[in-house]
């Protein structure tokens, strides 16, 4: 009978010292209490949390507006390349084969051909006589501030109304410009007829509007270089064409870089220009039918949408991989900017 009595006596005994109820409702009491934050520091994360917001709210109209008329037109441009739509009818998905045939369309690749050639023809003495302008800005010369305000007057003037005055200028029969070519027994120059006459000018009206501009920032470039430098060719007797080309260019760099891009940039979009003087098509031949002229025409003279989307992506590409190589052509390596800077020394 004692083998029995462990048995009653065990029961009472192991309940109390197991580990398992004891450290149940421990745990849950001390879990809560290691995360738990006071309603003091609650309310200072959330006062730290909104305390920036009306700055945020300040910058907000930007943000709406450039995702409104910014990326929301960019992003269904791209959708719209994928389609075949004449801008009244259901859409057709077509996938890639717009951008099929635009590597293989022929008056793409003219209109590619014929911008950069206006944009050489017009860049190049654009930049120059900019350059020589800013030069005589920067010099001891009176009404500077007048004449800054004379050179920049064409950046300003509306572009359309000026295409009017040069389509006057250039007219075959009643233009200025052969009646005073005809003074000097030159003949008549078939301006608006001719390929060349065309594409000379567009660069013409292209070089009248932006070389004043130009060399608002060349003089800006020019008033920020060093004077110690020119001291110094001075006192070791260098002559102005020297101090030109050894200081004053390899010092002017960042500031040509910049106008060179930009005039890439712009030069690559040319629009009114041609469009005004030539019309939809670019004229006899399509000497002016430029690459956004052609998106023009095609998107909004064509009704095809989808392929004109495509033509503006195309665009896009180029644009980038022409500022790409044309930085990549004036900058020069950080090597050489160091020697120049020791021989100028």
């Amino acid at each position: 009978m004692t083998a029995t009595s462990p048995g009653p006596t065990s029961g009472p005994t192991s309940g109390p010292t197991s580990s398992g109820p004891s450290s149940g409702p421990t745990a849950d009491l001390d879990t809560p209490a290691t995360t738990r934050r006071s309603p003091a520091e609650d309310a200072a994360r959330r006062r730290r949390r909104w305390r920036h917001l009306p700055q945020y709210v300040a910058v907000s109209p930007f943000f709406l507006l450039f995702a409104v008329f910014g990326l929301y037109p960019v992003f269904y441009s791209l959708f719209l390349s994928l389609q075949r739509w004449d801008g009244v009818g259901p859409m057709k998905f077509v996938g890639l084969e717009n951008f099929r045939y635009l590597l293989t369309d022929s008056q793409f690749w003219d209109s590619i051909a014929n911008t950069l050639i206006i944009w050489v023809m017009s860049t190049i003495p654009m930049t120059v006589l900019a350059l020589l302008i800013a030069l005589g800005l920067n010099s001891s010369i009176r009404f500077k501030g007048v004449l800054r305000i004379a050179y920049f007057m064409p950046n300003v003037t509306s572009i359309v109304a000026m295409s009017l005055v040069f389509g006057s200028i250039f007219s075959g029969e009643f233009g200025i410009l052969n009646w005073i070519l005809d003074l000097f027994g030159f003949g008549h120059v078939p301006w608006l007829t001719d390929p060349w006459g065309i594409r000379c000018a567009i660069a013409i009206m292209i070089i009248w509007r932006w070389t004043g501009y130009n060399a608002i920032i060349f003089l800006a470039g020019l008033q920020a270089l060093p004077t110690d430098v020119y001291e110094a060719a001075r006192v070791d007797g260098a002559s102005p064409v020297q101090t030109f080309f050894k200081i004053t260019l390899p010092l002017l760099r960042p500031v040509l870089l910049f106008s060179l891009v930009m005039s890439a940039i712009g030069g690559l979009q040319i629009f009114t220009e041609s469009q005004v003087l030539l019309g939809d098509r670019g004229g006899p031949g399509g000497a002016g039918l430029t690459m956004v002229l052609y998106f023009y025409g095609t998107a909004f003279a064509d009704n095809d949408f989808g392929y004109g989307a495509a033509i503006a992506w195309g665009i896009f590409v180029v644009v980038v991989l022409f500022s790409i190589l044309n930085w990549r052509l004036v900058q020069r390596p950080e090597r050489g900017q160091v020697t120049i800077k020791e021989d100028a020394r």
